[in-house]
């Protein structure tokens, strides 16, 4: 879509033009607010001593401004955001970063609901459960969605939806729920399948809390992400990838999607089933994720601009902290551990950052004019809670030259102390890498806030 002389073009541009930044920026607000443990910098620094944990060791760098076309004409009203800057940002992330699907909504996808219980939950909730058929195929690919929506609260309910980790069975010990069948590597030989056992059942529910996000009045419904891609890198035989690339190239471009890519495409396959669901508020479905699958919900929230809120939770380097910083996990070490979650074009950037036309900031700002909420872990040091927290500040001229407040601080804020004052939302609590309780109830007061509820 864009020539090498027009990104060549935008990278000189956005020097002149972006916000230089270093460690102690904006008045030494780094300095202020949420500081990690000095203790835990030097335990985390002896255990990786490749890896930066110290804000006196960040370069100073600069990030591209979300409000600079690439032709290098800033950005002063929402229409020239809406029909030529956002377009171009979002192609930026599809080519560098993400990479590319290669089909919206297939013309042959099928919903078919193989389970409804009105009085689940000792008459708490209504479940079901339903099953999408990517392409209509007996044997083609598909995935599974749980979906509890609280007997209590007014129809249609508004939902959240989040990918898990270890299968639907695995939020709740309801024994109705369905096994997932779980892929797992195997060995240089492959995987082996459907690993899951009843033994398994709730194992995740520490992170879920299903009861009382039904009697706060939410929704909330839940896929297995190996059911969509598998998660180990096997050249892209496994899952949607060898279905669906069959429509392109015969050889994958260097822009084709990753896992993350797939990953938020289902999410958005999920959201064509809500459309068709009269108790669920298509309206008012929250997009949320934790760690990789953090990553994958601001994709998939920039992507598919029908999820009304996108929430990510601890998601770090290719989610919501800010590459050019090298803080924690950076490019290049994300890209030797996980090949298959991004395009092949990312792997360019291995230790260039600076050269990376957009920075995580600029998908933020890609949510606007909607609400985002994205949190930091206190030890999770390796996704860089201030990389996050900056990236939702440096995202904030893109709200409010749409008339939005976008953060509306300027500080990091102290531990469990969450930012809700604007547009986006912001908190780092205690504890580390895990999706608890006080993040759903912050999630909630967020959206209770934006759904005026």
């Amino acid at each position: 879509m864009f020539s090498r002389k027009s990104l060549v073009m935008y990278l000189t541009v956005f020097t002149i033009v972006s916000f230089s930044i270093n460690n102690y920026a904006f008045g030494n607000a780094a300095n202020k607010g949420w500081r990690s443990s000095p203790d835990l910098v030097e335990e985390l620094t002896k255990r990786r001593s490749e890896t930066n944990y110290s804000e006196q060791r960040v370069p100073k760098y600069t990030l591209p401004n979300p409000l600079v076309l690439l032709d290098g004409t800033s950005v002063t009203d929402a229409r020239t955001w809406r029909t030529r800057c956002r377009p171009e940002i979002l192609e930026l992330f599809r080519k560098y970063v993400y990479g590319r699907a290669p089909i919206a909504r297939p013309k042959n996808m099928s919903f078919k609901v193989f389970d409804r219980e009105r009085k689940a939950l000792a008459g708490l909730a209504t479940r079901k459960q339903v099953t999408v058929n990517f392409t209509g195929a007996k044997d083609g690919p598909k995935m599974d969605i749980l979906i509890y929506l609280p007997n209590a609260a007014e129809k249609p309910v508004p939902t959240f939806v989040v990918l898990n980790f270890g299968g639907n069975h695995t939020i709740h010990s309801d024994p109705s729920i369905k096994l997932s069948e779980m892929w797992m590597r195997s060995g240089s030989d492959g995987v082996v399948k459907n690993r899951a056992t009843e033994e398994s059942r709730g194992r995740s529910s520490s992170r879920f809390h299903v009861e009382k996000i039904l009697k706060r009045g939410y929704g909330l419904a839940t896929i297995y992400y190996g059911d969509i891609d598998p998660d180990f890198h096997d050249d892209f035989k496994n899952g949607l990838h060898p279905v669906f690339d069959k429509l392109i190239d015969s050889e994958r471009a260097p822009d084709a999607w990753g896992s993350i890519g797939a990953w938020a495409w289902g999410l958005s396959r999920a959201m064509d089933y809500f459309e068709t669901d009269d108790n669920i508020d298509n309206r008012r479905v929250t997009v949320l994720g934790h760690s990789r699958l953090g990553k994958t919900a601001l994709w998939a929230g920039a992507r598919d601009e029908r999820f009304a809120f996108v929430i990510s939770n601890n998601s770090g380097c290719g989610g919501a902290a800010l590459s050019r910083r090298r803080f924690g996990e950076t490019v290049e070490r994300i890209n030797k551990s996980f090949p298959h979650w991004f395009c092949e074009n990312f792997k360019k950037y291995n230790g260039k950052e600076d050269d990376l036309p957009v920075d995580q900031h600029m998908l933020i700002a890609l949510m606007a004019p909607r609400p985002v909420y994205v949190t930091s872990a206190d030890k999770d040091l390796w996704a860089d809670p201030r990389g996050e927290f900056l990236a939702c500040r440096y995202a904030g001229p893109v709200y409010r030259l749409l008339g939005l407040r976008g953060l509306g601080v300027r500080q990091m804020p102290g531990l469990d102390q969450p930012v809700q004052k604007g547009t986006i939302g912001y908190h780092v609590r205690s504890g580390g890498h895990n999706l608890t309780e006080y993040d759903w109830q912050r999630f909630m007061d967020f959206a209770d806030k934006h759904f005026q509820r």
